[in-house]
């Protein structure tokens, strides 16, 4: 998950299951897309973002990794929990089924 997002999305979707880090334990928070990217093709992650540079990329079908493009503005994390919550079936389902990218609008 990226900077842009915060370390409680990764506590919340490792409740869920899911093996999820912020992008601040894995990397510097100024790591470029790229090493953000590369870290992800390279260990297998999908990337959960709100930066659009991660969408162009996934949709021009560059070998790499799944991403979860979350299309909200600023937003609480409560706020935020609370959008994606019902959404998140939906989300993992296209994951499942081998979507590359995954757009979620408001």
């Amino acid at each position: 998950m990226d900077a842009q997002l915060p370390p409680s999305l990764a506590d919340w979707l490792s409740a869920k299951g899911h093996r999820a880090d912020h992008v601040a334990t894995l990397l510097d928070l100024a790591a470029k897309d790229q090493a953000i990217w590369d870290l992800a093709r390279t260990n297998d992650r999908i990337i959960i973002t709100k930066d659009r540079d991660f969408a162009i990329w996934a949709s021009d079908r560059r070998h790499g990794p799944q991403v979860v493009w979350l299309r909200l503005g600023n937003a609480t994390r409560r706020a935020l929990l609370a959008w994606l919550a019902p959404k998140w079936p939906r989300i993992e389902q296209s994951l499942i089924e081998g979507v590359h990218l995954v757009e979620v609008r408001a």
